[in-house]
C-alpha cells in the first residue's frame, strides 16, 4: 500500500485527488498527516493535486512504478561520470522519463531521526542528467525497464567511506555497545562541534605549512608550473610508479612532476582529453602554465577535459603538482596516462622530470566524523522510511574489513533493521559481495577481505536477499572498479529471481552447499549450478586450497565430476577443510557455472 505524508497546519482537513480518486484525512495536533492510496497501476505521468481550505498543493510529473533505496558506500555512490569514457553509448542512449533518480543530500546526526531531507528532487534519465546517476544504480534500472517496462526509480542514499554500523539506529545499537557508546558521545552537540572544529583545525594547519613551504609556489622565482622555469637540473623519475619505490621514501608534502611533449598541428586547434590514471592523494595539473585540473581526493579517475586553446602546435609542458597527506605517493600503475585529440595520442607513461616542493610530517589520521554508528540512519535513512519501496540494493563493506567476522551479525541486523523500519515486511535486499582488490598473493593466505565476503555470503541465509558476486570485474589497484554496468547486471539477475518471482532463472554463480570426505578427498556440492559447473577458458580449477585438522593451508587440486568438485592434495592425507578464491584478490579463480557467472568464495569450515 501506497503512502503519502507530509506537514501542514494541526487539525487541519486534507484533500487529495490521485489517478481518478479521492482521499481526506485530519491532520494530527502535531500538524502531521498520512494517507494510504488504494492499489496503484504502473505508469505515468500523473499529476496528484492536495487541498487544505484555499491552499492548493499541484505535484505534476508523477510515475507509479518500483523504487529501489540505493544504499552502502562509494561504489554505490559512484556516479556515471566517473566512467563516462567507458560508457559513451551508454550515456547517448540514455534517454528514458520513466527511469528517475533522487540524490539524498549528504547529512549525519547523532542525536535523532530526522523527519525530512534538506532538499533533492526527482531527475529522469538522460545524457545530460545520467551522469549524477549511481552507475551500479543506473544500470539495474536500465535493464528492469527494458524487461518489465515499469516505471523505476532510484533513491540514491550512499556515502563514501561509510561502514554498515553508520546507518544502523540507536535501537539496534544496542547489540552493539560499542558501536553505541561512540554514538552517544557524539550526540553531546558540545562534544561533537568540539571534534569537528579540531579536525577541521588541524586539516587546516597541514595544508596551510604544506602551501607556505612549497618551494614550487615561491613568490621571488618563476614558479614550477611556468613553461619558462628551468628545470633542468631536476631528477627523472619512471612514471607510474609511487615515489617511495624510486628513492623518496617516506616523503609526505607536494612534489611536483613535469614532461615536455611535442604536438602535431593536427591535434590542436579541438578540445582534448588528458588521463592520468588515478594520484595519490591530490593533484593540480597545468599545461603550458594555465591549470587544465584538479582533483581533491585520490579515488576519482583522473580525465580533464582539454579546452581547444591550451594546446598549440609544437613544444607543450605539462605540470603535475601533487600532494600526498599519507600512505604512499604517486601515480597508480596499470591505469591510463595519455593525451588524446582528434582521434590521436600521446603516451604519457615514462621520464617525467620531478622536484620536492615540500617535504613534512604526514597528516594524523583522525575520525570520519560523518561516518559513525548511528549518523547516516538518523540523517539518511530516517527520512525515507515511510517511502514505499520494492527493495534494497546495497554495496558496502569495504569499510568494515578491519572487523570482518563481526560483519557477520552486524550486515543482518542491518537487513533487518531496514525491513523493520520501513514495515513493509521481508522486502527484496540485493547486495553486491567485494570485488576483488590489491595484489594477488602466492598460494593460501589470511584474508580479510576474504572473511568479510564470507560474512556476506553467509547472509544469503536471510530470507528473501540476493548476492551478485563480482570477484571477477574488480580491479587490482582500485577500490573503484569502472566496470559498474556488469555489477548493475547481475543484480537484475538477482532481482528477477527474489523480487519478481521468475523461478526458471540462473540469476547467481555456483554457491558453496556442502561437502563430504572420500578416499582422502573432499567432494563439495553447490546450489546454482545452472546447466553445469565449468572451469572458464578451459584447463584445471584454479585458487582451492586444504587443509587438516591443523588448518594448515595448501594449494590443492581440484576437478569437477559429476556437477561436484573434488579437492585434494598429496601433502594432507586427512582433510577436514577447503577453502576456493580465498584471498584478498583471487586472481585466476575460475570456477564458473555454464551461465558464465563465477562461484562465490568460500570456506567449508
Amino acid at each position: 500500500m501506497t503512502r503519502i505524508w507530509g506537514w501542514t497546519d494541526p487539525k487541519a482537513e486534507l484533500f487529495i485527488s490521485f489517478m481518478n480518486k479521492s482521499y481526506s484525512t485530519k491532520v494530527n495536533t502535531d500538524g502531521k498527516w498520512q494517507v494510504r492510496l488504494s492499489p496503484l497501476q504502473a505508469g505515468g505521468p500523473f499529476n496528484m493535486e492536495i487541498r487544505s481550505g484555499d491552499d492548493v498543493v499541484v505535484i505534476k510529473n508523477i510515475l507509479v512504478g518500483d523504487v529501489w533505496v540505493c544504499s552502502g558506500q562509494s561504489n554505490m555512490q559512484f556516479p556515471m561520470s566517473n566512467a563516462k569514457y567507458l560508457y559513451t553509448d551508454e550515456i547517448a542512449n540514455s534517454e528514458n522519463p520513466s527511469i528517475r533518480h533522487f540524490l539524498v543530500p549528504e547529512r549525519y546526526d547523532y542525536r535523532m531521526p530526522q523527519q525530512d531531507l534538506e532538499s533533492g528532487k526527482w531527475v529522469q534519465a538522460n545524457p545530460e542528467t545520467v551522469l549524477d546517476f549511481s552507475a551500479v544504480g543506473y544500470f539495474f534500472a536500465a535493464e528492469l525497464w527494458e524487461k518489465y517496462h515499469i516505471p523505476v526509480g532510484l533513491i540514491n542514499t550512499s556515502v563514501g567511506g561509510a561502514p554498515a554500523e553508520a546507518f544502523l539506529s540507536r535501537e539496534t545499537l544496542k547489540t552493539f555497545p560499542d558501536y553505541l557508546a561512540t554514538a552517544k558521545k557524539l550526540s553531546d552537540l558540545s562534544q561533537l562541534q568540539h571534534v569537528i572544529k579540531e579536525i577541521q583545525k588541524e586539516n587546516d594547519r597541514w595544508y596551510n605549512n604544506v602551501q607556505d613551504k612549497d618551494k614550487g609556489l615561491l613568490h621571488n622565482e618563476k614558479p614550477w608550473f611556468d613553461p619558462e622555469y628551468d628545470a633542468s637540473r631536476w631528477p627523472v623519475m619512471l612514471l607510474p610508479a609511487f615515489w617511495d619505490d624510486k628513492g623518496l621514501n617516506d616523503l609526505h608534502g607536494v612534489v611536483w612532476f613535469r614532461k615536455d611533449i611535442i604536438i602535431p598541428a593536427s591535434m590542436t586547434s579541438q578540445r582534448a582529453k588528458l588521463f592520468l590514471g588515478r594520484i595519490v592523494d591530490s593533484d593540480t595539473v597545468y599545461i603550458n602554465g594555465t591549470i587544465a585540473g584538479t582533483t581533491a581526493f585520490q579515488h576519482p579517475p583522473r580525465i580533464y577535459d582539454i579546452p581547444a586553446t591550451l594546446l598549440k602546435p609544437g613544444k607543450n609542458t605539462i605540470v603535475i603538482r601533487v600532494i600526498n597527506t599519507s600512505g604512499r605517493g604517486g601515480f597508480i600503475k596499470d591505469k591510463p596516462y595519455f593525451l588524446e585529440s582528434g582521434g590521436q595520442t600521446i603516451d604519457l607513461k615514462g621520464e617525467w622530470q620531478y622536484s620536492v616542493g615540500a617535504a613534512v610530517k604526514e597528516l594524523p589520521g583522525s575520525i570520519m566524523i560523518n561516518c559513525q554508528p548511528m549518523g547516516l540512519y538518523n540523517g539518511m535513512i530516517a527520512p525515507l522510511i515511510y517511502y514505499t519501496i520494492k527493495g534494497v540494493l546495497w554495496y558496502q563493506g569495504e569499510s568494515n574489513t578491519q572487523k570482518a567476522r563481526e560483519y557477520q551479525e552486524l550486515f543482518p541486523a542491518l537487513i533487518a533493521e531496514f525491513r523493520k523500519k520501513w514495515g513493509q515486511g521481508d522486502f527484496p535486499f540485493l547486495y553486491v559481495q567485494l570485488a576483488n582488490f590489491m595484489e594477488a598473493t602466492d598460494g593460501p593466505c589470511e584474508s580479510e577481505w576474504a572473511e568479510l565476503r564470507d560474512a556476506q555470503l553467509k547472509t544469503l541465509a536471510v530470507p528473501n536477499t540476493g548476492m551478485a558476486v563480482t570477484i571477477d570485474i574488480g580491479e587490482w589497484n582500485d577500490l573503484h572498479p569502472l566496470d559498474k554496468k556488469d555489477v548493475g547486471h547481475r543484480l537484475f539477475l538477482a532481482a528477477r529471481k527474489v523480487a519478481y518471482g521468475e523461478d526458471n532463472i540462473i540469476y547467481s554463480g555456483p554457491i558453496y552447499e556442502s561437502m563430504k570426505t572420500k578416499d582422502h578427498k573432499i567432494v563439495i556440492s553447490f546450489s546454482n549450478t545452472g546447466t553445469g559447473l565449468i572451469s572458464k577458458g578451459g584447463g584445471k580449477l584454479k585458487c582451492f586450497a586444504i587443509a587438516d585438522v591443523n588448518k594448515r593451508f595448501v594449494p590443492a587440486m581440484a576437478k569437477i565430476e559429476d556437477n561436484h568438485v573434488v579437492v585434494w592434495s598429496k601433502q594432507i592425507t586427512d582433510p577436514v577443510v577447503v577453502r576456493y578464491a580465498w584471498a584478498n584478490n583471487p586472481e585466476g579463480a575460475n570456477l564458473y557455472n555454464k551461465e558464465g557467472l563465477p562461484a562465490s568464495p568460500f570456506t567449508t569450515g
